[in-house]
């Protein structure tokens, strides 16, 4: 299973995000989506899990949940928008931890959990680059990849 994972795009959706998430089975939004068109177009490309940020406070983004506790091929995900605000111990409970905020990318494991930040796809925040992520999940294992977008 192929899962898109995009963060913090403010109401900016770049073609080479869209482009870049083409092929997924499943997108995860990880908040600070903006207008609705951003779900729009994302829903377009596949079934699309997205949380509110701290940005989204109008439109169909205002109505997300906060957090999504999710499951594929066996293994646990928890999506939430700042990975500071996480008031769990993922270890022994979950696979993958989903955050978006920092506008950071990481791909990092801590332990057994995969610590997960897709960076931001929307306008660019000081010299970070554009990007997206992916998730190659199976019965075996999750992969994590960032992929930064030429924009």
């Amino acid at each position: 299973m192929q899962i898109g994972v995009i963060a913090d795009t403010h109401s900016m959706m770049c073609p080479e995000a869209l482009e870049a998430l083409e092929g997924s089975n499943l997108i995860l939004h990880a908040g600070d989506v903006g207008r609705d068109e951003v779900l729009e177009a994302l829903e377009a490309i596949a079934p699309l899990v997205a949380i509110r940020g701290n940005i989204d406070k109008t439109g169909r983004a205002a109505k997300l949940p906060d957090v999504q506790d999710l499951e594929f091929q066996g293994h646990s995900f928890y999506l939430l928008h700042d990975v500071k605000t996480l008031d769990i111990d993922p270890q022994g409970r979950y696979r993958v931890v989903i955050a978006g905020h920092s506008h950071k990318p990481g791909n990092e494991w801590v332990g057994d959990v995969l610590y997960f930040n897709p960076g931001g796809a929307g306008p660019r925040r000081f010299t970070l680059p554009i990007t997206v992520g992916r998730l190659q999940v199976n019965e075996d294992g999750v992969i994590g990849e960032i992929i930064e977008l030429p924009v």
